[in-house]
């Protein structure tokens, strides 16, 4: 079974129980993963929770419910070392003009021979376009 990475957003719903029927479907099939920045990105949205639309509207006990979540992510949920995506990361960035976040995504996606998933609401031209380049699976998924 290959390996699905997921957005912040999305990964922020499959920890919460809140994932979609979309979400649910592609996880039939594939396994759930990540990268270091949308695990950052997460992290301190539920740290801060600024107003944004990843945990802002979110009560403090549902963020603190979310932060022990992603204290103890699950091990089934892969995160690619950063030390093994650096160099095509920047390739990447290169060729495509990406930011760090989405050359990493790029990468991961490529790493596990799997889709790229983002909430509908991220779905960026940049990362798309890149995906498309290298013949990547790229999907939106809405909530």
């Amino acid at each position: 079974m290959t390996n699905t990475v997921l957005d912040d957003h999305l990964l922020r719903d499959l920890l919460a129980g809140e994932a979609s029927g979309e979400l649910h479907q592609m996880l039939a099939d594939h396994q759930p993963a990540t990268t270091n920045m949308y695990l950052l990105r997460l992290c301190r949205s539920v740290v801060s929770a600024a107003g944004g639309t990843l945990t802002g509207s979110w009560s403090a006990s549902a963020r603190r419910a979310l932060g022990q979540q992603l204290l103890a992510l699950p091990e089934d949920i892969e995160v690619v070392p950063m030390r093994s995506l650096a160099f095509r990361m920047a390739e990447l960035a290169d060729a495509h003009r990406l930011s760090s976040l989405g050359a990493e995504a790029v990468a991961a996606a490529e790493h596990f021979g799997g889709p790229l998933c983002v909430w509908v609401g991220d779905d960026g031209p940049g990362i798309r376009a890149a995906m498309a380049d290298l013949a990547g699976d790229y999907r939106t998924i809405a909530r």
